[in-house]
């Protein structure tokens, strides 16, 4: 059925566009026509490994689109990053111009599949399906947005307009607040930022999604004899972790966007963790009382508001220790999150209007709990945001990811369609 929609809707696509100006309806024209060059391209960047660490794969992309975005008149420059944060560093392109408004464009170049991975190169399952490492996220993102700027270069509508590209290499694993300075500084000197993380299809689009933060809960108990627990050496250190845990999960477990998740814990007599392997080992034996208890895990939450107020109920839950047992729970910030305000879901109607002028339907606002944390969070509360305007297709961070490559052009014209009505 799904399929069938789709084919009435391409079918009917030439007869219901027809609120575009000539100009816009050149710019879709050139879309089309670059087609077979913009897909050729895609291949290229998706059988490179660009995963995070891969230093040298991450620059080698960077590379390739920025000689794309040479040719269309941007200056482009590499970010570069300490070496003790073991990062690729970022692709800059910018122009400079008077027209409408400064646009800020985000992207990542690195995917998650890292070099000791095996490799799966790009292939055309199909003529509506191609796979591929990063084909969505995304690679698929990035080359929509050089491919959309080129019809516009193209038909000579990119002059004097003021764009900033800024492709990350550490999306998928960012090296830290450091990282991502300059990409917020430049994103304040915009008016508006969008953000080509893949697309829910062709009728919805992202004006918010979640942030996520880390927390660890440390856990010290009296040790002994086992048989002497429960009374003077009290419930030891697993049995007061299971406690907050549950608790946790009963007070704030049905939050509305709002997630915790468990993902690392060890108890016993000792504990030693290593941060930069993320690997435990514990010491511990059935006659003994657990001395000891850790547990790592992030917290996901749509605004700050939610983010604190859940911490604080954490706090608390923490501090209710069971006897002889003594807790503590740290929080580290990670991405904020992007709520979606008045000012995102305006963007979202500027999209809604142009995918009703070219006969693809109306387009509303995406479930923000369905989303993760990306980039576009970073600069949320300085400008107007709207994300999830990349490639669509499933599977992402898994070997069966996908593009949809029938909606694919639409996207590229679209966004196309959408750069020129921001940048009049």
């Amino acid at each position: 059925m799904k399929k069938l929609a789709l084919l009435l809707l391409l079918g009917g696509y030439g007869a219901l566009g027809q609120s575009l100006s000539k100009p816009e309806a050149a710019v879709i024209a050139t879309v089309k026509k670059q087609m077979p060059e913009t897909e050729a391209f895609l291949e290229k960047v998706v059988n490179i490994n660009s995963g995070t660490l891969n230093i040298e794969g991450v620059r080698t992309v960077g590379k390739l689109m920025a000689d794309e975005l040479d040719k269309l008149g941007f200056k482009t420059e590499w970010v570069s990053l300490p070496d003790s944060l073991n990062r690729a560093g970022h692709l800059v392109a910018t122009r400079q111009g008077k027209k409408g408004k400064k646009l800020f464009l985000i992207g990542h170049l690195d995917t998650v599949f890292e070099k000791s991975l095996p490799m799966e190169p790009f292939k055309r399952i199909n003529d509506s399906t191609a796979t591929g490492q990063g084909v969505n996220d995304m690679k698929g993102g990035d080359v929509l947005v050089i491919a959309a700027l080129k019809a516009l270069h193209t038909q000579k509508l990119l002059d004097d307009t003021s764009i900033t590209i800024y492709f990350t290499g550490d999306e998928e694993s960012s090296g830290g607040p450091e990282s991502r300075r300059d990409f917020i500084e430049r994103a304040k000197q915009c008016d508006l930022a969008l953000a080509f993380e893949t697309a829910q299809g062709l009728s919805s689009v992202t004006t918010g999604r979640r942030g996520s933060s880390g927390w660890t809960l440390n856990v010290r108990a009296r040790s002994g004899h086992s048989s002497r627990i429960f009374s003077d050496l009290g419930y030891g250190a697993i049995y007061e972790a299971a406690r907050i845990l549950t608790e946790f999960r009963r007070t704030l477990g049905q939050e509305k966007y709002l997630t915790f998740n468990p993902g690392l814990i060890v108890g016993g007599a000792e504990v030693h963790y290593d941060e930069k392997t993320a690997k435990a080992e514990v010491v511990g034996k059935t006659n003994i009382v657990a001395g000891t208890a850790l547990v790592k895990g992030d917290l996901r939450f749509l605004t700050e508001t939610q983010k604190e107020n859940a911490r604080a109920k954490m706090r608390e839950i923490v501090e209710k220790s069971l006897p002889l047992t003594k807790a503590s729970i740290s929080f580290t910030d990670g991405i904020p999150g992007m709520e979606p305000t008045a000012a995102n879901d305006d963007l979202r109607k500027q999209v809604d209007k142009i995918s009703r002028d070219m006969g693809l339907g109306p387009v509303t606002a995406f479930d923000p709990g369905a989303r993760g944390a990306g980039d576009v969070s970073f600069v949320a509360k300085y400008i107007p945001c709207l994300d999830g305007l990349g490639a669509s297709g499933k599977g992402a961070h898994s070997i069966e990811e996908t593009m949809n490559l029938k909606e694919y052009p639409f996207l590229i014209q679209r966004t196309a369609v959408l750069i020129h009505r921001l940048t009049r």
